[in-house]
């Protein structure tokens, strides 16, 4: 009897199982080639041209925490350099 009853929930827990949603690619926004950018300063965007969208973020700005894998997010640190190129 209790084989029977494991049997009949075996369907019952795979049709829980969900795949995971797959990864986007890993440098869907072209951070990879922007990582000179680091440690120069926030000015140097000013001449730059971007072929995707581009948020800046500096210290304390307020930004959503939506991800969208071809944005390419820029931080500043408080000296006003560049700390951190990624996607997202």
């Amino acid at each position: 009897m209790r084989r029977f009853t494991v049997l009949l929930l075996l369907p019952v827990l795979a049709a829980c199982v969900t795949e995971p949603p797959p990864l986007p690619p890993q440098d869907s926004c072209g951070a990879a080639a922007l990582q000179g950018l680091v440690g120069q300063p926030a000015t140097a965007l000013q001449v730059m041209r971007f072929a995707h969208t581009v948020r800046v973020i500096e210290p304390g700005m307020m930004v959503t925490q939506d991800y969208v894998a071809d944005r390419l997010n820029i931080h500043i640190d408080k000296q006003g350099l560049i700390s951190r190129v990624v996607c997202g």
